[in-house]
């Protein structure tokens, strides 16, 4: 039965995604040492009261003693630990001996320790585990036996793919469909696996802490989608709004995949090469026994992708800010301005754009394509400054996360006034946007700054008023009645 007093419970790799996680979910309840090469430690001595909390720990792995005093108070240690950087400036040895080897330090410091058990994240493996396995799979299946090589029994939860914000296989998936316009697909995009969504990580990790039933036994874990790579790849596309028509390509072997896989996704070989090589077998759950008896078939691949898009990194696409003061001709606001711009805009390339507005959209037409180059809809809680929220048009990305906006203000002063262009996701590619798109907005707020300098200056001082001829009477837009209002 799951216990529910306060433990103290030791997280090696409590710096990872899932660690991290994991850490903030069992410090609610409970202590946390959270071990780290970097740690700023707090001594294992030092004395705790029962509050829930997180306590770094320093911690070296290759060293058994130092990994031996992070671990004393704790009762249960989660491993959380693949293929480990080694902190020497130079190591000679393959990534499946260095994790062999920490882990065997792991299971001693552990039994030294007087930890009562281990709980290991591995990865799920094929029905016939003996034969085989890619040296990513076999390698850990040796680090959960290695584990429990020291009297202490280890609860294995294998799992496939995590799907969370900053894992380092979802980072190569999303990169994958965001920059190849046509998806290549091996054969091995067509093994069947079972992703699941780090929420359910953690909270089965969580529950394997304080059960004492899960102890020495193996959970196989998975989300309740079982699809190929390519489907997982198709999947993302969507999400991402992208069309990414999918290419499979039998004769491209695993190496090069690996190649190709590095090139486009700027990852390193060595991230890229366990995960197509585990991807040849199907890794699917056989007995999800622990799942059922918590009642959490998981989270669907499609909902847990969309959630992590939004909290990683991955998905802060570059933006673009513009923001430039111009003078404003006396006696004119901000709703002016934004009538103003619009309209200038239009004069000044008559044959090339047209402006329409109906009510509170403003749509920028391009004439010969008849087609909505900028779509904008003005916000009505703007706080006296005029405010447009980007809705759609050629140059906007349609899936924007942020609140692109077009806005309108007047400085204190009265006398200049500030266009922002903010939160802009272009649709073209960062680099076209840099080379074509954004020197031509600049170019287009320097001429309409021109063309306000120009008007103010008339409008302070009229040319007949200099010469000593009665002036006429204003129209509108601030200049001589029998003038344009606009530089075209």
């Amino acid at each position: 039965m799951e216990d529910r007093r306060i433990r103290r419970i030791a997280i090696a790799g409590a710096t990872g995604f899932v660690g991290s996680s994991l850490a903030t979910r069992l410090a609610r309840q409970d202590v946390v040492y959270a071990l780290g090469r970097r740690a700023t430690a707090e001594s294992p001595e030092a004395e705790l009261d029962d509050t829930p909390r997180v306590v770094p720990r320093r911690c070296d792995l290759f060293s058994v003693g130092e990994t031996a005093r992070a671990l004393e108070g704790a009762e249960v240690a989660v491993y959380l630990v693949h293929s480990m950087s080694p902190n020497a400036r130079l190591t000679q040895g393959r990534f499946e001996d260095l994790d062999l080897l920490l882990a065997d330090n792991f299971a001693r410091a552990a039994a030294r320790a007087g930890v009562r058990r281990i709980v290991y994240l591995g990865g799920l493996l094929p029905r016939d585990p003996d034969h085989g396995l890619s040296a990513h799979l076999a390698s850990r299946l040796e680090v959960e036996k290695a584990l429990g090589a020291h009297g202490l029994p280890v609860t294995a939860v294998r799992a496939g793919l995590v799907v969370g914000a900053e894992g380092s296989s979802l980072n190569l998936l999303v990169r994958l469909v965001e920059r190849l316009p046509v998806m290549i697909c091996p054969a091995w995009t067509a093994s069947p696996t079972q992703p699941i969504a780090l929420s359910d990580v953690v909270e089965i990790l969580a529950r394997c802490c304080l059960d004492e039933e899960t102890t020495g036994r193996v959970c196989e874990v998975g989300g309740p989608d079982v699809m190929s790579y390519r489907e997982m790849m198709q999947t993302t596309a969507r999400v991402l709004g992208r069309r990414r028509p999918m290419l499979p390509v039998p004769f491209v072997t695993p190496a090069l995949s690996e190649l190709w896989v590095s090139l486009v996704t700027g990852t390193s070989r060595s991230l890229v090469r366990p995960l197509i090589e585990s991807l040849r077998h199907p890794m699917v759950v056989e007995d999800g026994w622990l799942q059922q008896r918590m009642g959490r078939p998981g989270r669907p691949f499609a909902e847990a992708l969309e959630e992590s898009l939004r909290r990683s990194r991955i998905w802060k696409r570059p933006i673009a800010r513009s923001v430039q003061r111009v003078s404003l001709p006396p006696g004119r606001d901000v709703a002016w301005l934004a009538e103003d711009y619009p309209r200038w805009l239009e004069g000044a390339a008559p044959t090339l754009l047209r402006v329409e507005r109906e009510g509170d959209r403003l749509e920028m037409t391009l004439r010969p394509l008849r087609r909505a180059l900028l779509v904008l809809e003005r916000r009505r809680d703007a706080d006296g400054r005029q405010v447009f929220r980007v809705t759609g048009g050629l140059l906007a990305r349609r899936d924007a996360r942020g609140e692109p906006r077009l806005e309108f203000r007047v400085t204190p002063d009265g006398r200049h006034a500030l266009i922002a262009l903010q939160d802009f996701e272009p649709r073209l590619p960062w680099w076209l946007y840099a080379v074509t798109q954004a020197p031509l907005h600049r170019a287009v707020m320097a001429a309409y700054r021109l063309s306000l300098q120009a008007r103010s200056r008339a409008a302070r001082t009229p040319v007949e008023a200099v010469a000593g001829r009665p002036t006429r009477p204003s129209d509108p837009s601030g200049i001589e009645t029998g003038r344009r209002s606009d530089p075209a």
